[in-house]
């Protein structure tokens, strides 16, 4: 029988979720980092980038020209209250995004608490309702080239963009967006990584941070 979004089971009444939030640049190292700790924690890994707003009344070539890479492009509001939900030990049903056609689809993806949370996206750390959740904040950062390269591999490859498009969508919303809305929120860090430093030695600096030794 599943989990109930949203609804406290008594078993997780039990514990206080640990909530790791994950910030940084498109393409900086962010999903790797919260895949390898996820692997490590046992924990799922909540993708900020699934909350985008839906946009089925725009035509596509109009929903690809949107600035998806301010706050506002974002629900927050329920971004915000499925973050108070696992950290209260609640199951959510989070929404899935499609990126190839910018659009929500119409499954949804259920979180079950577990002792670790991982919220993984650009703006994990920007919202302060969202920061006062996090029981541990990690930055990942990387200069803007390589982010392009990362990024122009990943869009071609597997979101079915041109790199003509890559290129325009990058020096006119997500290189500007992220000096002025993404790198600021490295000062609410913890922990600042180098996303292109190994990902063994990222992890387990921030498993350190993470788990302390006791």
């Amino acid at each position: 029988m599943g989990s109930t979004p949203g609804v406290r089971s008594e078993a997780e009444r039990d514990f206080a979720p640990h909530l790791i939030g994950i910030a940084g640049p498109s393409c900086a190292g962010k999903s790797e980092l919260a895949r390898w700790l996820a692997v490590r924690l046992n924990a799922p890994v909540l993708n900020l980038d699934h909350y985008y707003f839906d946009l089925p009344d725009l035509p596509l070539e109009q929903r690809a020209k949107r600035n998806f890479d301010e706050p506002a492009a974002l629900e927050h509001t329920l971004i915000i209250e499925h973050a108070r939900d696992l950290a209260g030990g609640a199951s959510i049903r989070a929404p899935r995004y499609d990126f190839a056609t910018h659009s929500r689809t119409h499954s949804e993806e259920l979180i079950a608490p577990g002792a670790y949370i991982i919220l993984e996206g650009l703006f994990a750390l920007h919202w302060p309702e969202l920061r006062a959740l996090l029981k541990t904040r990690l930055f990942v950062l990387a200069p803007d080239e390589v982010c392009f390269e990362r990024r122009l591999a990943r869009d071609v490859m597997e979101r079915g963009r041109t790199p003509e498009s890559v290129r325009w969508q990058f020096e006119t919303t997500v290189k500007p967006m992220a000096h002025q809305h993404v790198l600021p929120a490295q000062r609410y860090a913890d922990l600042v990584l180098s996303g292109t430093d190994p990902i063994d030695e990222i992890g387990a600096s921030a498993l350190a941070r993470i788990k302390p030794r006791s």
